[in-house]
């Protein structure tokens, strides 16, 4: 069977809950699907100032070597002035040994991601986490238009050829939509399948 890690920063809980609609999406395409989440880098005291969401249901990603038992692997974090937030690059900045190994070399990957407006930094932030995907030597499966909710301007809506998104609102007050998140299992549930497909 498929192993896919779905693994994910999440502040305030969008992206925890997009990450398991990909989980959703991925377990659909016939994959066995683990969720982790990577640490918690900020301060304590800045992390309570800023209300930032401290529990969660999925566990901590055990270290970078786990990458490499998975398939796939889909990547999911908010943004951060245009890029993944700083706990998601001290993450990636730990998989050197990987890249050296060529371990994720033929895996695929993907990636998803939230930002408080429409114009947020949603691409950027996508291409910050699929530039460190590609550099791994992996296989990128966007949000392709098979996925048609991503279309129309008729309410307002995240998603991108690049990959699944959400739109939190300036206070984070917006959880992800229906369409949203039924953008994120399409893309989880394509990323299943290619990676079946090349395994």
């Amino acid at each position: 069977m498929t192993k896919v890690l779905v693994l994910y920063y999440s502040s305030y809980g969008h992206i925890e809950q997009m990450a398991d609609a990909v989980a959703e999406g991925a377990r659909a395409g016939g994959a066995d699907v683990d969720i982790r989440r990577v640490a918690e880098t900020a301060p304590p005291e800045v992390a309570a100032a800023a209300h930032f969401k401290t529990d969660s249901a999925h566990p901590l990603i055990e270290g970078p070597d786990a990458l490499a038992d998975y398939d796939a692997v889909i990547v999911g974090s908010p943004t951060r002035f245009g890029r993944m937030p700083s706990q998601m690059a001290a993450f990636w900045d730990t998989t050197g040994g990987l890249w050296m190994r060529g371990a994720l070399v033929g895996k695929v990957g993907g990636a998803f991601t939230s930002t408080a407006s429409q114009h947020g930094g949603q691409e950027t932030t996508l291409f910050s986490i699929i530039t460190n995907l590609l550099h791994q030597g992996m296989t990128i499966v966007g949000l392709d238009y098979g996925f048609q909710g991503q279309m129309g301007v008729d309410e307002v809506k995240g998603g991108s050829p690049y990959g699944a998104t959400t739109i939190a609102g300036g206070d984070g007050s917006r959880m992800p939509s229906a369409a949203e998140l039924d953008g994120a299992r399409y893309q989880g549930k394509r990323i299943a399948e290619t990676a079946a497909k090349l395994k």
